[in-house]
């Protein structure tokens, strides 16, 4: 149907008069009649009777009319959902409880005048063909992964490195150290049922326990973190990694300990992803960060994989 024809309708029944109407909409009163004539002749039926006060609505005509209007509604929702600045910016944060949702809370309180939509993706290439669907405007990721480097139409930036902690019960052999290094947690068990062959994330512990000889399990069920929670605080033989900005909450008794892991402290590098051609303004590149100082010679050392794009 065309909706410049069902426009017109609208502004005569409204108007009453076909010249007003023409007045209204900026066109010529010839060019009003032709449009609802069209719109007779595509409905089968007579919309106006022409009258001395000017044109009233069949019967027909007061029928179409609350849906013509309806039309008019829909057609405007449809226009501005993908309208530039206009349509909410779709980002997958991967997790609720990770600091990638954290990142766009923090977004969120800065542009509150950005409308907003947070998604939670599986995996690298579910978030990557969302983003280049337009099904998601941009994902957070760590990438590159092993021998799968990024379609060339996909942008990404290195936003944060999240340094790891081990999470312990209280009855755990490290439980009362303010720090462990990596190489203290060797022949300990570090169990993590969540890690999922071929996610970013299994690659990256994978790796890490493979440069320091840790052992890293992912056996049993995943029942979230709950249950990760209540395990470790009840089996002085396990612990789990998490990273600084995971928020976790457990019950009081579980008395778990978050401990920092140092020399070097592996960090997760989180990159926000985005198709390089998406129009949404929120997505403007940046200008090119300066170049970082130099570190002085007492920063802590931090690792992260060999195939991780640098910062």
């Amino acid at each position: 149907m065309d909706l410049g024809a069902v426009r017109t309708f609208v502004a005569v029944a409204e108007a009453g008069q076909f010249q007003k109407a023409a007045a209204d909409l900026s066109i010529s009163q010839q060019a009003v009649s032709k449009r609802v004539a069209a719109l007779e002749r595509a409905l089968g039926v007579r919309l106006f009777t022409r009258a001395p006060r000017g044109a009233e609505l069949t019967i027909d005509g007061q029928a179409f009319l609350p849906h013509a209007r309806e039309l008019l509604r829909v057609a405007e929702r449809a226009s501005a959902s993908v309208r530039p600045g206009r349509r909410p910016l779709r980002v997958d944060v991967i997790a609720s409880r990770v600091a990638p949702s954290a990142l766009m809370r923090d977004f969120h309180r800065a542009h509150p005048e950005i409308d907003l939509d947070v998604v939670m993706l599986s995996d690298v290439d579910t978030a990557v063909a969302a983003i280049r669907s337009g099904a998601v405007d941009a994902s957070f990721r760590a990438v590159a992964m092993p021998r799968r480097p990024l379609p060339e139409d996909i942008e990404s930036v290195r936003v944060l490195d999240e340094p790891h902690q081990l999470l312990t019960g209280p009855a755990h052999a490290l439980a009362d150290a303010r720090s462990v290094t990596l190489a203290e947690l060797t022949g300990h068990r570090i169990w993590m049922p969540g890690l999922v062959p071929g996610t970013e994330w299994t690659a990256y512990y994978d790796d890490l326990a493979a440069e320091f000889g840790l052992t890293v399990e992912a056996t049993g069920p995943n029942f979230g973190s709950d249950a990760l929670l209540d395990t470790i605080a009840d089996t002085p033989a396990l612990a789990t990694f998490t990273t600084a900005r995971t928020r976790l909450v457990w019950p009081a008794g579980h008395d778990l300990r978050r401990i920092p892991v140092t020399d070097p402290t592996p960090v997760y590098p989180h990159s926000l992803l985005w198709h390089r051609d998406n129009p949404h303004p929120a997505l403007a590149p940046p200008p090119p960060p300066p170049a970082p100082p130099a570190p002085p010679p007492d920063t802590p050392r931090t690792r992260t994989p060999d195939w991780v794009i640098p910062r």
